[in-house]
């Protein structure tokens, strides 16, 4: 075995000095090594503590396998662990950063690892929960991944109708039927809007003057005072239990979005994001972020504009300034992480590189997480540049893994094959709005329609976001060629996470049917599994209702059509959340499980259970193939736990909706499909596939022929 410690085969000691901890434990997920002879398993452990503690210690050690097998459990019983030291992140006056970073070599059995921290000790005197365990996959299993969002509640929302952070405990139940390799957060992990409602920005945003709001400075008072609430925030959310329950047995993988900073961070206007406010706010969040969601040491200063070295990033990161180091510890040297593509240039609002991911989910899935808010602005989601990046990755590790990865699993923090909104865009941008903003500014009228920032309508930054925003569809449509030219030369199907919308829905890419190509063998065949919020409060359902109607076939060029598709054939335990005729969206909290398929139950890939295959569709309102066919609470995935499904070696997703929010335990109804793996040969000679190998290389010559400057910043047909 393969440790990373002080102490292989320590025993645990009775007792240690006694540690006051203020937060964790938090697990989560860094990569792992694959070669043919071995894997290895990356991961860490944070803990905050107050100041001046002793040095914790935790100590690993593997409590046998998942599936109960005597021979191994009598092998293992006399098995001692390893002591690992707590590394110090960050340390000020007030609080500590403790990472303990795990290496553990991945077994022929899927195995449980159990931890302890000695001598940890809560402010409130609450139960430790110690020992702790996680679960990781054997060294030919693939992950098993659950996926969630929106991790938290809005400014304003009614608590006595929506209690607390609930469907996590139905995370944890079927955790303990059938363990979760990692969890997977799609951004919002926690929700940082109140900052301006009864935080330090309250005053700041009441300020009337647009001007004045815009250039008041950010001195390092306010630095301090919202350095405070960001950190009180993350406290208290992540001792929140149920969620704080997994936060310490299902390691987690994280990307930002808008309310880990606060609501629409990066979609207002270029001048106003600019603001010094703004600027402040980016750079302590992505403190709290590096911290608390990677467990990485932050930037040794944010930006102040009383301390001219914080103003300008310096190779990404702002200089140091003297005051906010003052009795500060911040750790420095430390190699990154070699999951991370780190953008080239800083981000225009957050003096930061971006920080996208790259992670071996096991044997056969790979896994890209974009970040999609460090370079945002209302006219890109990300430089061009971090596009090649990815890409380029992509292109490292597949030939790396001598043909193991049969599955990209994408990351976005929105969605992206998602019905489109413009005549909404168009109307709330229109010189219709002009005089009620002018009332709006002069008197007040209409107050909950515009935000307190920029004088927008409020609603203008949630549509920004999206990628089908006319600000971004060329963006979208070449991110997506790319993938797709991706996918078709490596044989690797791709699959897309994107949360953000509070509501549940399956879109998917597809290759238009007239051109004959079966799901099992097209490599525009991409689904977006969209899953929010497992904890905000859902849309009415008269909007979810609406978006239902508005599922119309869209061709994103001439090959690739997309579509929703109709997966809710029922309301969830019987409890009406939207129209009977609506089986596209589900505005419910939720959350998603995906588990590849081991077992398969029919004769074949795209067989029904006759042996007969799924007759190409005339359009996506039809299932797409076999998996898609049996899509619903039927399916045998609809616990969120099955392993078996119509296509060996694809993908079973099912989507665990609320039946209740005032319940508090959390019980949820599952609707599933299965995704079939990508069987696609580029070298083909026959018509069909050639025509189609000629589509994705032009399209991809088509986004490539444009000179860098022309894309993806401006808005397309």
């Amino acid at each position: 075995m393969a440790y990373s410690g002080v102490a292989p085969n320590a025993d645990i000691p009775e007792t240690d000095a006694q540690v006051d901890v203020t937060c964790g434990p938090l697990l989560n997920f860094k990569n792992m090594d694959v070669t043919p002879s071995s894997s290895i398993w990356h991961g860490s452990v944070l803990i905050v503590t107050k100041p001046g503690q002793p040095q914790p210690r935790l100590y690993l050690r593997q409590a046998g396998p998942v599936i109960p097998d005597p021979a191994l459990t009598a092998a293992l019983a006399n098995t001692q662990g390893v002591a690992i030291d707590g590394l110090r992140l960050f340390e000020d006056p007030n609080k500590a950063f403790w990472r303990f970073s795990l290496i553990l070599p991945l077994e022929d059995f899927e195995a449980r690892w159990s931890y302890t921290i000695p001598g940890l000790r809560y402010p409130d005197g609450g139960e430790n929960h110690s020992p702790w365990d996680f679960v990781v996959p054997s060294r030919t299993q693939s992950m098993r991944l659950m996926f969630h969002s929106c991790n938290g509640f809005s400014v304003g929302t009614d608590m006595d109708a929506w209690l607390g952070p609930n469907l996590w405990n139905d995370v944890l139940r079927v955790h303990a039927q059938k363990p979760f390799h990692v969890m997977i957060g799609g951004g919002d992990q926690i929700y940082n809007d109140g900052i301006r409602v009864d935080g330090p920005l309250k005053e700041w945003t009441a300020i009337s003057n647009p001007h004045k709001r815009r250039t008041h400075p950010f001195s390092n008072a306010m630095r301090a005072s919202c350095d405070e609430y960001y950190y009180a925030n993350y406290v208290r959310w992540y001792s929140t239990e149920p969620f704080k329950e997994a936060n310490g047995r299902i390691p987690q993988i994280n990307i930002w979005d808008d309310h880990d900073i606060i609501d629409g961070f990066g979609s207002y206007t270029d001048h106003f994001m600019k603001c010094s406010v703004f600027r402040g706010i980016g750079g302590v969040a992505f403190k709290y972020y590096c911290l608390f969601q990677h467990h990485i040491a932050p930037p040794k200063s944010t930006y102040t504009t009383d301390a001219p070295q914080t103003m300008q990033a310096v190779n990404g990161t702002a200089g140091a300034d003297p005051r906010q180091l003052e009795d500060t510890f911040v750790l420095e040297g430390e190699a990154e992480d070699n999951s991370w593509i780190i953008g080239k240039n800083p981000g225009p609002y957050v003096e930061e590189k971006s920080r996208n991911l790259y992670m071996r989910l096991g044997k056969r899935i790979a896994f890209i997480g974009v970040d999609a808010r460090t370079e945002r602005t209302r006219h890109q989601v990300n430089y061009p540049e971090t596009y090649d990046l990815i890409f380029d990755r992509l292109e490292r590790e597949v030939a790396a893994a001598h043909g193991d990865i049969k599955h990209l699993v994408v990351l976005l923090g929105v969605p992206i094959a998602y019905p489109r909104l413009a005549w909404l865009e168009n109307i709330l941008s229109s010189p219709l709005i002009a005089p009620i903003r002018l009332l709006n500014k002069r008197f007040g009228l209409a107050g909950g329609f515009f935000n307190q920032f920029d004088g927008q309508v409020d609603l203008l930054d949630d549509l920004d976001d999206h990628y089908t925003a006319r600000q971004h569809k060329r963006e979208r449509r070449e991110f997506i060629q790319r993938l797709q030219e991706f996918a078709g030369n490596h044989s690797v199907r791709v699959s897309i996470l994107g949360g953000d919308v509070h509501l549940a829905a399956i879109g998917r890419f597809y290759s238009n049917p007239k051109l004959g190509i079966r799901s099992e063998n097209d490599p525009r065949y991409m689904v977006n599994v969209v899953s929010s919020a497992i904890t905000n409060k859902p849309p009415p359902k008269a909007v979810a209702n609406l978006l239902g109607r508005r599922n119309k076939i869209h061709h994103m060029d001439s090959d690739t059509d997309e579509t929703l598709m109709n997966i809710f054939d029922g309301q969830p335990g019987g409890v009406e959340k939207s129209a009977a005729w609506n089986k596209v969206t589900m505005p419910s909290r939720n959350y998603a499980c995906i588990t590849e398929i081991e077992t398969p139950t029919t004769n074949g890939d795209g067989a029904m259970p006759n042996g007969e295959l799924l007759p190409i569709p005339k359009d996506g309102h039809f299932p797409l193939h076999t998996g898609e066919s049996t899509a619903g609470s039927s399916h045998v995935a609809a616990d969120g736990a099955a392993s078996t499904g119509g296509m060996h070696g694809g993908l079973n997703v099912a989507i665990r909706v609320e039946i209740n929010p005032q319940d508090r335990e959390g019980n949820a109804h599952g609707y599933a499909f299965s995704i079939p793996a990508l069987s696609y040969d580029s070298s083909a000679g026959d018509g069909r596939r050639h025509h189609h190998r000629r589509s994705l290389h032009a399209a991809s010559l088509r986004s490539r022929s444009r000179p860098r400057s022309a894309r993806p910043q401006t808005a397309a047909n």
